[in-house]
Formats: structure tokens, C-alpha cells, sequence
């Protein structure tokens, strides 16, 4: 799976190029279009409750599989929000933002049943996959993606709304920002204080807070 993005930081949309025979995992409704003689098949990994705890960790129920045919194919992918994506090379486990999955190859596992025990639920939206395996992974954001890479012990907060992904030998844990008035009057919610060493990537935009921007703006039946 060779992958060029396009597009980028607004309205990224990626453009893999599929080995013969190959087979690749795709993000429900993120095909965009594909050469001909690609092999779709959807089913639910793990049987109805694999797809149950998927959706329980906020993906789709069902997955799916592109396979393409002997001399190769082609298709292009795109999020269903406006914003970036990156190809991360999983040599060792990731922690990925529920959501922000698009595509992987086969040799890559997404589990949506791990968080701790069962389900990592940090407030603001916040569901981590756990990824292993070896291969390239397909992620998504909204907005823009910004990295940063922290040294051994260095702390960083972000909101956990903006939080796409980060190593496995980052620390986690989830906290108010500041006093409960400030989380509850102030705007911020909960946040992730992550500490290092490794990388963090991070979404210059939150879902979370554009809802929340969009829903006293739409019309009600009184107006």
C-alpha cells in the first residue's frame, strides 16, 4: 500500500496505490472512488459482538476489505470531516482517537475493545483504539494535524477533544483543566496530561466544540 496525499491540510484526500492482490482495511463510507477490478467484502470482524464493542468505541459496526485484483489497483480516501490526514509506519502499539481511523493494511490491527481494561473514556469525546502490528496506517483529523515530540519526562496537556494519537510509551491521564468552575464555566472541559517520551499528534480543530458552535444556530420550530 503506497499512499500520496493530496489536498493537504483542508480537504486531504488520499490516493493508495494497491499492490497485486493485496488486501487493505477501509474505514466504512471513506471511498472516494477505485479502479476497476477491486474486491469489496463487509463483515463484521469478531462476529456481531466484535461489532457491537466497535460501535460501543465509536466506529462503524461493520468493516471493510478492498482486494485488489492481479495487476494491481487504485483508490482514493477521504474522512467525512474537513481536515488533514497522515500515514503512520506502526512499528510498535499506537494509541489512536475513535474516529480518526481510515485505512491500514491487513498486517495492522485496530482494537476497539481495549482502554485500560474495556474502554478508555476521557470525557470530551475522547475513546482510544489501541493499533498493533507492523504496517502503514491511514488517520485522519479535523483542521490541521500538529506534532509534537516529548523528551523523557516532559509534560504536555491538550484538550481532549484535539488529541488524534500518540506513542505507546506516552503516560496518560485524564484531569480538569484547572478548578471545576473552569472546567464547567470556562469552556475547557477535561484534558489529557500526557508525559513522555514520544510523539503526540494533535487536531488544530475539535468536533466537539463546532457542535456546540452549530446547535444554537440552527432554526427551531419557534423561529
Amino acid at each position: 500500500m503506497e499512499v500520496t496525499l493530496k489536498h493537504q491540510p483542508s480537504y486531504a484526500l488520499a490516493v493508495i496505490k494497491i499492490a497485486p492482490n493485496e488486501v487493505v482495511r477501509v474505514e466504512p463510507g471513506a471511498m472516494v472512488s477505485h479502479s476497476a477490478g477491486m474486491i469489496p467484502e463487509t463483515k463484521a470482524e469478531g462476529g456481531f459482538f466484535g461489532g457491537l464493542k466497535r460501535m460501543a468505541a465509536g466506529e462503524s459496526f461493520f468493516q471493510n476489505t478492498w482486494t485488489a485484483p492481479a495487476n494491481g489497483g487504485e483508490m482514493s480516501l477521504a474522512p467525512s470531516l474537513p481536515g488533514d490526514m497522515i500515514v503512520i509506519p506502526v512499528t510498535e502499539d499506537f494509541y489512536l482517537a475513535s474516529g480518526a481511523y481510515v485505512a491500514s493494511e491487513q498486517s495492522v490491527k485496530v482494537d476497539a475493545s481495549w482502554g485500560g481494561q474495556k474502554g478508555f473514556f476521557g470525557g470530551g469525546g475522547l475513546i482510544l483504539l489501541k493499533v498493533t502490528g507492523s504496517g502503514k496506517l491511514l488517520a485522519s483529523c479535523y483542521g490541521a494535524i500538529e506534532e509534537r515530540e516529548l523528551r523523557a519526562g516532559e509534560e504536555y496537556i491538550v484538550d481532549t477533544g484535539h488529541i488524534v494519537g500518540f506513542d505507546v510509551t506516552i503516560g496518560f491521564k485524564v484531569e480538569k483543566s484547572g478548578g471545576w468552575k473552569s472546567t464547567i464555566l470556562g469552556g475547557e472541559g477535561l484534558v489529557c496530561k500526557l508525559t513522555g517520551p514520544g510523539r503526540v499528534l494533535i487536531q488544530s480543530r475539535s468536533e466537539e466544540a463546532f457542535v456546540g458552535w452549530l446547535i444554537p444556530k440552527l432554526p427551531t420550530r419557534s423561529s
